[in-house]
């Protein structure tokens, strides 16, 4: 078979299957320092924030445990696990993220948030940022007038790991 498009009956082209989409759906992810960018597939759910079981000797960046849908998810902090504080607003919510790190026992985490994503659209025109990156951050980027961060996901589950917590 060929790459080529392929004509259809109604004498329209189509793409090659394994042709890039020209846009992704995004979500900006209000956090208390920043804005993260991530793609709609890595978000299982929206929950409102419960403080959880704060437990002694743990890293500052994992908050405790907090129940959905039948399990127990490690709760985290990304400001805390790049470099900052953690941080509990008004509008504090919980976005359950789906595991990507591979690991069988570990299907999702919970990711303190503050306030609702919003839903965007992201063509292959994303601009760059030129603005330095905490760890765990992949890059940055423009979004009008806003910046937002495209966090290390498998990073950050790896760092559930190394701390024996998943």
């Amino acid at each position: 078979m060929s790459d080529l498009p392929v004509a259809k009956e109604s004498g329209q082209s189509a793409a090659p299957a394994n042709a890039a989409p020209s846009s992704l759906t995004g979500l900006l992810v209000p956090l208390a320092d920043r804005n993260l960018l991530l793609p709609n597939v890595a978000v299982a759910e929206l929950i409102t924030y419960r403080a959880p079981q704060p437990v002694a000797g743990l890293p500052s960046w994992y908050l405790g445990q907090v129940a959905w849908r039948d399990l127990r998810l490690p709760l985290l902090s990304f400001e805390a696990a790049s470099g900052g504080q953690a941080q509990v607003s008004a509008g504090a919510r919980v976005l359950v993220l789906n595991a990507l790190g591979g690991r069988a026992n570990v299907k999702f985490l919970a990711l303190l948030v503050q306030g609702i994503p919003r839903s965007l659209k992201v063509g292959a025109d994303l601009q760059r940022a030129d603005a330095p990156l905490a760890p765990l951050e992949l890059d940055a980027v423009n979004l009008g007038d806003e910046q937002a961060r495209i966090p290390d996901l498998v990073a950050l589950e790896q760092m559930l790991a190394d701390s024996g917590l998943i």
